[in-house]
């Protein structure tokens, strides 16, 4: 089965290809300006000519449902949605938390918690089992302070993702872990996407909607103060 994967939550724009649960390809880059509405059409053509095949072939597409950028969600359900409309093809959705993980697990850390840069103190995090990989606790939007996560004070941890810089300089956790160049990639989806259609897990097309976690927050404009 080949399967077209999509992760646009964070500065990483990403896409992969498998076919029978082997990768084939991985087009991505992070960037600061969130290059989704730009990159993510051609990096899907890229994805598909590295892998040597036709979008027709495509039997599902599988996304990064987030939590993330607003903005970067937006488009990658948009793009999702267009595909499996235009193929008649199904589609799978992931917690984006749960690409993070997938590189640490079973390497003898208790906890790894993926952190996703929100505002200010906040991120957008969740526990889960260093060897299992089994969600421990419920994604949230936590704003961080001294004694966050000090239950796991004597235990050895993991934090990746961007919002793990804030967390570094204020946990008090001797035995923590933290690296902060790890952002969702569309190769970690693999996994848990063959699972979902194992299970025949299929989102709704017409009502799928990105798992935001927070309402959106615009800019408010000034009114102009013409005299």
């Amino acid at each position: 089965m080949k399967i077209l994967y999509l992760e646009t939550s964070s500065k990483n724009c990403s896409v992969a290809i498998s076919d029978n649960g082997k990768l084939l390809c991985v087009s991505e880059e992070v960037s600061d300006n969130y290059k989704q509405s730009e990159s993510l059409h051609t990096f899907a053509e890229w994805a598909l000519e590295g892998a040597g095949i036709s979008i027709k072939e495509i039997q599902a597409v599988s996304l990064g449902k987030g939590p993330g950028s607003y903005t970067g969600l937006r488009i990658g359900a948009s793009s999702a949605k267009g595909f499996c409309y235009g193929l008649k093809i199904p589609l799978v959705a992931i917690n984006s938390l749960e690409t993070m993980i997938e590189p640490f697990l079973a390497q003898n850390y208790d906890y790894v918690i993926p952190m996703v840069d929100a505002r200010r103190m906040e991120v957008y995090t969740a526990v889960y089992d260093g060897e299992t990989g089994k969600e421990l606790s419920q994604t949230e939007a936590k704003i961080l302070d001294e004694t966050s996560f000090e239950e796991f004070k004597d235990k050895k941890v993991l934090f990746v993702g961007d919002g793990a810089k804030k967390a570094q300089e204020i946990l008090q956790l001797p035995n923590a872990e933290f690296n902060e160049s790890i952002y969702p990639s569309a190769q970690y989806l693999v996994k848990k996407t063959l699972e979902k259609i194992e299970n025949k897990e299929f989102e709704d097309i017409a009502y799928f909607e990105p798992f935001y976690l927070k309402d959106f927050h615009g800019v408010k404009k000034k009114k102009s103060t013409d005299s």
